[in-house]
């Protein structure tokens, strides 16, 4: 495989983007103290209003795309919290992702390693999920034959750097099966069928939480949903969108498209935060396109996150309770305290912050705790931290701060990234702890319940 860079640099992505949209920015100040990186150093160009100086230096042409320019970007969480701060209504993700590409454009950050790491990933990797999910029947190998724990105990690993430590530290635990041994192509509606959905199970969600795939799609039939589910699937995107490659974005959006074509599903639903304020954009990613544009509109009005959706239908409410036992064999009452981390591309990305809560108080014995910070970012931020770690382990230790201090036996949270950071925060601290998607919840709940009563209003 070429470590080459992936682009040459054809043009600048800043000078021909909507200068309104760089004017927007009235350096009012109001977004420091929602900014974490901001919080963390006071440096002006580690704030939004600061890296939008900068990308509007480099479309007046005062500055050169330079290696600090690009760092700089990539030193940004993208958490998008500046975006709910805003009254200017500054589109702060549109900036972050151009000024990204920019950089790549640029080759500034380009070096073999790099080069060969991306391509690696984003080229070959993420592109085919076959692939992907080829790796992780690898990876779970190693982990329950006991080559892993063998390698921990031999003390092998303490050869290596320590970057290189503390990322295997960080691997996930692999699911049994993925989406696809989980769930059926068509799952049909219990009870009178309501709606027609599709459902998308990701790349990451489908190796490392195929169990809440299944559970999305148990409470989604329950509630008279007729669920559509191609074991085939692929990226949704958003990495690439993150990671300044906007034409595999763009190419992973077709996909999309094509596979569920938008106009016979009466929504496409989303249960990661990331990725369903990715998807909701298609029609932006897709603008100009002769052939995607249309549809890619109405694809935007189709995508739901499955809490919105849940509500929007009006969900039925169990009377049954969660699971208890399987992580604590000795349960307490702070087994039933959940408290809720909000995803930052839900909260701040699609605004979506009042439905998650809605169904964790539907649950009957669940009692929920409302957590300090909780739109602060976690630090997970897509692949922040493996590339930032430093930071973002600032930011975690932070995070479990505020959960400590709710008493909670139970943080739901509804991302991935977010549900592994935490995940893996809790077992550095030895924390008793179960991190847990707030749709889980509700399908324990469920299966406890076989006629739920109608939910109020």
């Amino acid at each position: 495989m070429s470590s080459a860079p992936f682009k040459t640099v054809c043009r600048s992505r800043l000078k021909e983007l909507d200068y309104s949209v760089l004017q927007q920015c009235m350096h009012c100040g109001l977004c420091l103290p929602t900014c974490p990186t901001y919080d963390a150093t006071r440096m002006e160009r580690h704030s939004p209003r600061g890296r939008i100086a900068l990308m509007r230096a480099i479309a007046d042409g005062e500055l050169e795309v330079t290696k600090t320019f690009a760092e700089e970007m990539n030193f940004c969480l993208g958490c998008l919290a500046c975006m709910s701060a805003c009254p200017a209504g500054v589109n702060y993700a549109t900036l972050f992702e151009q000024a990204r590409a920019e950089a790549e454009d640029s080759g500034v950050l380009s070096a073999p390693g790099r080069n060969w790491i991306r391509a690696l990933a984003l080229r070959w990797l993420f592109m085919d999920l076959r692939r992907l999910r080829r790796v992780g029947r690898a990876l779970r190998l190693y982990q329950r034959s006991g080559a892993q724990a063998l390698v921990r105990r031999s003390g092998v690993l303490k050869l290596l750097p320590r970057r290189f430590r503390e990322i295997e530290a960080m691997t996930p635990d692999i699911q049994p099966q993925f989406s696809a041994g989980r769930i059926a192509p068509v799952t049909p509606a219990a009870g009178r069928k309501r709606y027609r959905v599709a459902m998308l199970t990701g790349c990451a969600q489908d190796l490392l939480f195929s169990d809440v795939n299944r559970d999305t799609v148990e409470v989604l039939a329950r509630n008279g949903c007729e669920v559509i589910a191609p074991p085939e699937q692929s990226c949704c995107g958003s990495i690439y969108a993150h990671s300044g490659e906007s034409s595999l974005a763009r190419e992973l959006a077709r996909r999309q498209i094509d596979l569920f074509p938008p106009d016979q599903f009466d929504a496409i639903i989303s249960n990661a935060g990331g990725c369903g304020s990715h998807l909701k954009h298609f029609g932006q990613l897709l603008a100009g396109d002769p052939a995607y544009q249309r549809r890619a509109a109405i694809w935007d009005g189709k995508v739901k996150d499955v809490h919105e959706w849940l509500v929007e239908i009006g969900f039925q409410v169990p009377s049954g309770m969660v699971e208890l036992g399987r992580e604590n064999p000795q349960p307490t009452a702070a087994d039933r305290v959940v408290t809720y981390h909000e995803s930052c591309h839900l909260c701040h990305g699609q605004k979506i912050t009042s439905e998650p809560r809605q169904l964790l108080r539907a649950i009957p014995d669940l009692k929920l705790v409302e957590l300090r910070e909780s739109s602060w970012c976690c630090g997970s931020a897509g692949i922040y931290n493996l590339t930032q770690p430093k930071m973002a382990g600032e930011l975690l230790e932070r995070k479990l701060a505020c959960i400590r201090s709710t008493g909670a036996g139970i943080v739901a949270t509804a991302n991935p990234g977010c549900l592994l950071q935490i995940i893996n925060g809790a077992r550095q601290q030895q924390l008793r702890l179960r991190v847990v998607h707030p749709v889980t919840l509700l399908a324990e709940a469920y299966r406890r319940n076989e006629t739920p009563a109608a939910a109020p209003g």
